[in-house]
C-alpha cells in the first residue's frame, strides 16, 4: 500500500506550518536523506528530508499552502511494484475532518426507515482518547455509541486507518460502556473574547485601511503572549543601575580587543551579569514545569532579538562560564541568523531567564512579559545622564539605566526576586568582579 508522507513537526511546539516550496515533483525518485520540501514554521523556514526511498506518486498539498496541520498527509510515496493506480485509498486532503464529514456509502448512503429519525440527529463531536489523541469514527458510529452509552476509546476500529464504523459499535462488548459521568465542576466565568474580526471591520466602515494578514510567527506570538499574560502570575521589581564604571571598563577592554575584531556592547555585560547572578542566587535559576519547578545547573540566558514581523529569543547556553568576548561573538552570530530566520529550534528554545533591551531605541523603562517556562525576564532601558546623590551626600551626575524584572510568582517569591535583581545590579556596577 502506498506510504503517506506526513507534515513533520519541526519543533516541539509546532502544530501547523506553511508548505513553502516543493523541491520534488510527481514521478521523482527519492532516497533517504533527499530534500523534499521547505517548511515554514512560526519561527523559521526549514528543509524537510525523505525518510524512505521510493517514487513521489502524488503531491497532496500544493506549495504555498498555509495552516497545514502536523501529521496530516502532504504527499504519497510509492515503493517498488506500486503505481499511481494504487493511490485510490489514500486520503487526498490533510484535514481529518474531511474523513469524518464524508459518510461511508455502506453505512449511511441509504439508511433504513427505522434509522431515519436517528440519522437526522447531529452526530456527537469527534471524541478524544485519554491521551488527548483524536478517535476516528464515522458519524453513524458516534451516534450509536452515544445512544448506547458506549466509550469509543474502548472500541477497536476495523475501518480504513483504524476508523470505528457501525459494525464495530454494534458488536462492542458490554465493558465498552462508558462510566457514569460525574457532575462537572462549575466553570469559571469566561473572559470576554473581544469583538470579532467582522465586528471590528464594521466599526471602520467608510474609512480607508490596509488589511495585513497574520503570518505563522505573528499568530504564534499573539497566542503565546496572551496565554502568558493570562496564566503567569507576574510581579515586577525595578532598580536604577549606575553605568559609569562599566562604560569606562568597556572602553578599556575594547581597546585591547580591537586587534581581535571584538567589540563588546553594554548588552554583553548585561548577559554576563544575569548569568552570574543566577549562579549566586541558584533558587531563582529555575523554570515552571506545570506541577513542579526545575532548578537549572547552568545559566542559559535568552536574549530577545527583533526581526521583521516578530522576534526570536536565542539562548546563550552556559553563559556563566563563557568570557565576555565569547558571549559577544556568539550573540552577534545568533542575532544575524535570527534576522535571516536560520536558527535551529534548539537555538531558541530552553533557557531559564531572558533579557529584552529596548534602551538602544531610547526607551527609558518598560515591563516585559515572562516567556514560559522561564521564571523571569529583565527589561532594560536606556542609560541616560541623571543627577544622583553620592555616598558623601554630594550631588553629582551619573549615567543611570533603569531596569524592570518581571517574575513568575509561582517560581520566584518577592524576597528571592529582590535578591536576584540586587545581584544583577552589583555585577553591573562592579564590572571587574565579573572577570574574577
Amino acid at each position: 500500500m502506498p506510504t503517506e508522507i506526513l507534515m513533520p513537526a519541526l519543533s516541539p511546539t509546532m502544530e501547523e506550518g506553511t508548505l513553502a516550496k516543493w523541491l520534488v515533483k510527481e514521478g521523482d525518485t527519492v532516497a533517504s536523506g533527499d530534500l523534499l520540501a521547505e517548511i515554514e514554521t512560526d519561527k523559521a523556514t526549514m528543509e524537510f528530508e525523505a525518510v524512505d526511498e521510493g517514487v513521489i506518486g502524488k503531491i497532496l498539498i500544493p506549495e504555498g499552502s498555509e495552516g497545514v496541520k502536523v501529521n496530516s498527509p502532504i504527499a504519497v510515496l510509492l515503493e517498488d511494484g506500486e503505481s499511481a493506480d494504487d493511490i485510490g485509498t489514500t486520503p487526498s486532503a490533510p484535514a481529518a475532518a474531511a474523513d469524518e464529514a464524508a459518510p461511508a456509502a455502506s453505512e449511511e448512503a441509504a439508511p433504513a426507515p427505522a434509522q431515519a429519525a436517528t440519522a437526522a440527529t447531529p452526530a456527537p463531536a469527534a471524541p478524544q482518547g485519554a491521551d488527548g489523541n483524536r478517535i476516528f469514527a464515522s458519524p453513524l458510529a458516534r451516534r450509536i455509541a452515544a445512544d448506547k452509552g458506549l466509550d469509543l476509546a474502548a472500541i477497536s476500529g476495523s475501518g480504513p486507518r483504524g476508523r470505528i464504523v457501525k459494525a464495530d459499535v454494534e458488536n462492542a462488548k458490554p465493558q465498552a460502556a462508558a462510566a457514569p459521568a460525574t457532575a462537572p465542576a462549575p466553570a469559571a466565568a469566561a473572559a470576554p473574547a473581544g469583538p470579532s474580526a467582522d465586528q471590528v471591520a464594521r466599526m471602520y466602515e467608510g474609512r480607508t485601511y490596509e488589511e495585513v494578514k497574520l503570518d505563522g510567527m505573528r499568530k504564534t506570538i499573539a497566542a503565546r503572549l496572551t496565554e502568558a499574560k493570562q496564566t503567569v502570575p507576574h510581579f515586577y521589581l525595578r532598580r536604577d543601575i549606575q553605568l559609569d564604571a562599566l562604560l569606562k571598563f568597556r572602553g578599556e577592554l575594547n581597546k585591547q580587543l580591537e586587534a581581535r575584531g571584538v567589540k563588546l556592547s553594554v548588552n554583553d555585560f548585561i548577559i554576563k551579569a544575569c548569568a552570574l547572578a543566577l549562579q549566586a542566587v541558584p533558587d531563582a535559576n529555575a523554570v515552571w514545569a506545570g506541577d513542579r519547578v526545575l532548578k537549572m545547573e547552568a545559566s542559559d540566558v535568552a536574549v530577545a532579538v527583533a526581526i521583521e514581523g516578530g522576534l526570536f529569543t536565542p539562548v546563550l547556553q552556559n553563559s556563566d562560564t563563557k568570557s565576555l568576548s565569547t558571549l559577544s561573538t556568539e550573540m552577534k552570530d545568533l542575532a544575524k541568523r535570527a534576522r535571516d530566520r536560520k536558527l535551529a529550534p534548539h537555538e531558541y528554545q530552553g533557557g531559564s531567564f531572558a533579557i529584552s533591551n529596548l534602551g538602544m531605541f531610547g526607551i527609558d523603562n518598560f515591563d516585559a512579559i515572562v516567556n514560559p517556562p522561564h521564571a523571569g525576564i529583565l527589561a532594560v532601558g536606556a542609560g541616560v545622564k541623571k543627577p544622583v546623590v553620592g555616598a558623601d551626600g554630594e550631588l553629582a551626575v551619573a549615567t543611570v539605566m533603569s531596569v524592570t524584572m518581571s517574575v513568575d510568582h509561582r517560581v520566584i517569591d518577592g524576597a528571592l526576586g529582590a535578591e536576584l535583581l540586587n545581584a544583577i545590579k552589583d555585577n553591573l556596577e562592579n564590572p571587574m568582579m565579573m572577570l574574577a
